[in-house]
């Protein structure tokens, strides 16, 4: 049975994945790129290294998870986002064994954006790959980005995105990544942010800063750094920049619903996996869908989706 291999080698994980169609089943194996303590991640040439020696331990583990990889086609991402200029030499990596295996194996090599594979890979781990036949919200709200995209079918790219609202200053993972550093966590900080945060005593009250549907989050970073000067617990600060992560992203989305009509909605990336985040945004939108964090944070199983869509046609 043909199996379809995805590689994605961000600016935080190196990842790849294989999709086994019949069994609507799908095996990953990854590893973050690794930073040094207090440091808030990588410079390019840096990540391209570790991506080098990390993709084929990611390859071998893959293999002895799933021992009959058969690959008929392999996708990788090549660009952050599916627009012009987007470029980050990370992808290269990734790309670039794609390539190679696809020509030494003379199967088809399909590339997209690192964008549309969490997009993807959440609409798998909702179990609504079916909104790919129609028009729906997205956020991708990751290190990198925060999002809210208006998506449609395209039949070549599987979707085509028109951003709707995006952050005009600090990215969400940069303030919980910022805020993480100062408190003394490890980068990336969303998993130890978020344990610190539930044991907050007190909830500090947060306002969305908002302009034409677009957020501004560094003043986030900035309130956090007064609180801990003036002696605020760390609890209560974490608590303070998810809750108001949460917040922002509620009100872009309620923006979006006004701009674009009553959609379906769909979170991913890294910071989606925030159960705090996740659990005030399904307050308010009880009908959203979510990845699980193995789906939402940087993963090859987007890639491996796409590989089968276009390998099947886009129906």
């Amino acid at each position: 049975m043909p199996d379809y291999l995805g590689i994605d080698t961000s600016n935080y994980t190196t990842s790849a994945a294989v999709y086994i169609s019949e069994e609507n089943r799908i095996v990953q194996a990854k590893k973050l790129l690794p930073v040094k303590a207090g440091e808030l991640g990588l410079r390019q040439s840096d990540a391209v290294f570790h991506h080098t020696k990390q993709l084929p331990d990611m390859i071998e583990q893959l293999s002895a998870q799933y021992s009959d990889i058969s690959p008929s086609v392999v996708t990788a991402s090549a660009r952050p986002r599916n627009i012009e200029g987007s470029y980050m030499p990370c992808f290269l990596v990734g790309e670039g064994f794609g390539r190679s295996l696809a020509a030494v194996e003379h199967i088809p090599l399909y590339t997209t954006s690192h964008q549309i594979g969490h997009i993807l890979a959440a609409l798998y781990s909702a179990d609504r790959l079916d909104l790919i036949r129609q028009p729906f919200i997205a956020f991708h709200v990751s290190g990198g980005t925060t999002d809210c995209l208006f998506c449609e079918p395209d039949e070549e790219d599987v979707l085509r995105i028109t951003e709707a609202g995006t952050s005009l200053d600090l990215k969400a993972g940069q303030a919980v990544d910022r805020t993480g550093v100062m408190l003394g966590l490890r980068f990336p900080c969303g998993p130890e942010l978020e344990k610190l945060a539930a044991g907050a005593d007190k909830r500090i009250k947060t306002k969305a800063v908002l302009k034409d549907g677009n957020c501004c989050l560094s003043g986030v970073e900035n309130k956090c750094r007064t609180m801990l000067e003036k002696g605020e617990s760390p609890e209560n600060i974490a608590r303070y920049c998810l809750d108001t992560i949460a917040e922002t992203i509620a009100a872009m989305t309620s923006s979006a619903l006004e701009r674009y009509g009553s959609l379906p909605l769909v979170f991913a990336g890294g910071v989606m996996s925030d159960v705090i985040i996740r659990d005030r945004l399904l307050e308010k939108f009880p009908g959203a869908d979510f990845a699980e964090p193995q789906f939402s944070c940087d993963n090859a199983a987007g890639m491996a989706i796409f590989g089968y869509l276009k390998s099947n046609g886009v129906k």
